[in-house]
């Protein structure tokens, strides 16, 4: 299957934010936020990772590596087009926002870390994964490639209207708006290595940064939040989440992550230059851009 191109942008003044999906997610996860933010004036990018909005075999395609560099093109494009550059990531995108901090201090003025993931170790990840780290050996088995950890409930979302509604879409395929129904056993492999890649990096990264992190989050502990603020050399702001679970940018409390990152970039001088009187039509990026 080829992906569907799920991109999305919204113009406004010139400090711009880009946003990342997390690891078999969709650009879609992403754009409440992307919407809100321009509406407050900010020139907003939604990116899509490379492999994603497609099947478990386009996934599979691509790695690690792949993720960074679409990280690396979406904020190149964005830079080009605004005087300051505030990254924001939901779960594994958090770590690419790291990524791109690390990489070009320069040309990130902030990061968002939403839900930020090192590690699944939330309330509701089956005991199976706990044995991640036996992937390298596992997939090398007959059929270990095809072999996937399923998504289980509640799916990272504590409102169960959006939840059944976003499920819905996922088991029936819709990956594009939904994501896909589970994590192949390699891709999660790939994870792992970004994760390794990243930790070291952490303690040079002194870009202010907003940390936005569900108490009670089911994929990833609020352990994986402190361990990284803990780590990072550049102020840290946390805003704990009481009422969400692990996809804080759709959950019950996402106007909550859209105030706290408007807020943090106002007082760190990202402020836009104007504020939007309508929230823009998104333009659909088309894969020539």
């Amino acid at each position: 299957m080829t992906p569907r191109d799920m991109r999305f942008e919204y113009p406004g003044g010139k400090t711009g934010v880009l946003l990342i999906h997390g690891l078999t997610g969709t650009p879609a996860e992403m754009k409440f936020v992307g919407q809100q933010l321009a509406r407050r004036g900010y020139t907003v990018s939604g990116m899509q990772l490379a492999g994603h909005c497609a099947d478990a075999q386009a996934l599979l395609a691509t790695g690690w590596r792949d993720w960074c560099a679409s990280a690396e093109a979406a904020h190149a494009r964005l830079a080009a087009k605004v005087d300051k550059v505030f990254v924001a990531g939901l779960s594994m995108g958090a770590l690419l926002g790291l990524h791109l901090a690390a990489l070009r201090p320069g040309a990130v003025q902030g990061l968002g870390l939403y839900a930020p993931t090192l590690r699944y170790d939330g309330w509701a990840i089956p005991w199976t994964r706990h044995f991640a780290w036996l992937l390298p050996l596992l997939i090398r088995l007959p059929g270990g490639r095809r072999r996937s950890f399923p998504e289980t409930h509640p799916f990272g979302i504590k409102d169960q209207r959006l939840r059944h509604a976003i499920v819905s879409r996922m088991q029936a395929g819709d990956s594009a708006s939904a994501g896909l129904p589970g994590v192949p056993w390699p891709s999660l492999d790939q994870f792992q290595t970004l994760v390794r890649r990243i930790r070291p990096k952490l303690r040079d990264i002194a870009t202010p940064t907003l940390i936005v992190h569900p108490q009670e989050d089911d994929v990833a502990s609020a352990s994986n939040a402190t361990d990284i603020g803990r780590a990072l050399a550049g102020p840290v702001q946390y805003e704990w989440l009481q009422d969400s679970y692990h996809m804080v940018t759709v959950d019950r409390q996402r106007q909550r992550v859209v105030e706290a990152t408007d807020d943090f970039m106002r007082r760190h001088g990202m402020a836009p230059a104007s504020v939007a009187a309508d929230i823009p039509a998104p333009r659909t990026v088309t894969a020539a851009a």
